[in-house]
């Protein structure tokens, strides 16, 4: 069911486009589109990557999940979605604006908006929001996903036919938190065979929104909070990350010599950014529920200067285990509340796709994770 902003945004021209007959087709807009080269020279080594490719993207789109109604039913009509005006949809999104997408692509930009409007007739949903930068609608995330899982399909299936560019490899796009960024997932990408010569794009996200980057079609994979799968993914647990209520000796002595549950609500804290509610999590526990942390707070946007700036003194912090060992050995953190870790799980979700580079970047995550973190 489409939403009241996709039905008031429709394009309305051009009335006689449907399902089974197409815009493109229409007689109002068979000149313009006469330039996007709806009919390519053929390429016989692009036919076969697509015999081998589309079978696997559908067996991929049947897989996804319809669980908002604002989703389109990719399944029912793959067959009327044609590539070049999915991957336009993408390169607008990845570009911003229609001129930059059509900078990408060679393109004029009236081609481009011909493109996005001829998907948008046959989808029947308004998938851009044509603001600055663009953005997709939750039917546009849809189409941004399927245009990213195709072009990775495209580029497996190359690569096992002989057919990849010389020197030109693969990027594997994934979404990870800070802390895990900063302790130990680096050392699972090195644990990737080199022979496969791939790329790593990170996106730094809180574990607690990473997941909506694959929903958006931004990431391939992402380490994760949430064990409740994004439609079209699989998830799988990797462990718990345990973190430790810690300050300063000298900071403990000044704020917390009381009752925790009286002075910690009182005390200076060091916190991720805005959106981190670790600390406050934890102090709604120790009060039952009656305040959260102070409003006097740091606010410190990376984990290693996070863990630096609580045994510098600026206030208390939840820090990781494994963070927190060096400094509690050389005297500059200490536990304040023994018995009292806190322990975040950590799924690691994935577009469910049959891809060798995305399956080996997961067995080592998964390699990595099973001796870093706890079960």
């Amino acid at each position: 069911m489409s939403s009241a902003s996709d039905t008031a945004q429709m394009p309305t021209t051009a009335s006689t486009a449907s399902r089974r007959t197409p815009w493109r087709r229409t007689k109002a807009f068979w000149a313009p589109m006469a330039t996007i080269r709806e009919r390519p020279v053929p390429n016989p080594a692009a036919a076969v990557v697509r015999a081998t490719v589309m079978p696997r993207t559908l067996e991929a789109v049947s897989r996804c999940s319809t669980a908002n109604d604002s989703y389109v039913s990719l399944a029912g009509v793959m067959e009327d979605l044609p590539l070049d005006q999915v991957r336009t949809l993408l390169a607008v999104v990845d570009g911003g604006t229609f001129d930059a997408a059509a900078a990408a692509l060679h393109v004029t930009p009236s081609a481009v908006s011909q493109r996005v409007k001829a998907l948008e007739q046959r989808t029947g949903r308004v998938l851009l929001l044509r603001a600055r930068p663009v953005r997709p609608t939750e039917s546009g995330e849809v189409l941004v996903r399927l245009a990213r899982q195709v072009a990775r399909l495209e580029r497996d299936a190359y690569a096992e036919l002989g057919l990849s560019s010389a020197g030109e490899p693969t990027r594997v796009s994934v979404a990870v938190n800070a802390d895990s960024l900063a302790t130990w997932f680096l050392g699972a990408l090195t644990r990737v065979p080199a022979e496969l010569r791939l790329c790593f794009e990170l996106r730094r996200e809180d574990e607690s929104h990473t997941a909506a980057l694959l929903r958006e079609g931004a990431v391939m994979a992402a380490v994760t909070s949430s064990p409740d799968a994004v439609p079209g993914c699989s998830v799988r647990l990797l462990g718990r990350m345990r973190y430790l209520p810690a300050a300063s000796p000298e900071f403990a002595a000044r704020y917390l010599a009381g009752p925790l549950e009286e002075t910690l609500p009182r005390a200076p804290v060091v916190t991720f950014d805005r959106r981190d509610d670790f600390q406050d999590a934890f102090v709604r526990r120790l009060t039952r529920g009656r305040t959260g942390a102070s409003t006097g707070r740091h606010l410190i946007p990376a984990s290693e200067g996070f863990a630096e700036a609580v045994a510098a003194g600026l206030g208390w912090g939840m820090v990781p285990e494994t963070q927190a060992g060096p400094l509690l050995r050389a005297g500059r953190l200490t536990v304040f509340a023994p018995g009292r870790a806190a322990d975040a799980a950590l799924y690691w979700q994935q577009w469910k796709l049959d891809s060798p580079a995305l399956a080996a970047v997961a067995e080592a995550v998964a390699a990595t994770a099973a001796t870093a973190l706890r079960s």
